[in-house]
């Protein structure tokens, strides 16, 4: 049945524990430089804001993959072959451009507010939702207590 002894879920909360910590800095760190640079493009560069975005999140794309490899998740799952979670990884980042190219549709192009509103829910909301994803669909069975 289930097993709700501590010796059980203890070592699991600790792994998620550490994972969202790791992911607190590194991905405040990646999500701050993306929406600084959207903004930057957007307000000093003169861009689109819909294109800024999407350039932005190309280059971070690139930097989120290795430093979420190596730093966030480093004890990821060998199972899988680096090909299929980069795929993965690629995935759940264009959910998450989609969801912020939907702040900056609806924030700036609809309601006509500053290049600076939808930075608030792409800093608090996308990334708990990226985290989610990476965690489950990404870089499964990320703790070798969780494989148990």
């Amino acid at each position: 049945m289930f097993d709700f002894s501590p010796s059980r879920w203890l070592p699991r909360g600790r792994a998620i524990a550490s994972q969202l910590g790791r992911y607190a800095v590194a991905g405040l760190a990646l999500t701050l430089g993306n929406a600084a640079s959207y903004w930057a493009l957007t307000d000093l560069g003169g861009v689109a804001p819909m294109a800024s975005l999407a350039l932005t999140s190309s280059v971070f794309l690139v930097v989120g993959y290795v430093t979420h490899a190596r730093f966030t998740f480093r004890s990821g799952n060998d199972d899988d072959h680096w090909s299929v979670r980069a795929v993965r990884f690629l995935l759940v980042r264009l959910l998450g451009l989609g969801l912020n190219q939907l702040f900056v549709l609806l924030l700036v192009e609809r309601l006509g507010g500053p290049t600076w509103w939808p930075i608030i829910p792409m800093v608090f909301v996308t990334p708990l939702i990226i985290f989610g994803l990476l965690r489950t669909f990404v870089y499964r069975s990320v703790d070798p207590a969780e494989r148990r």
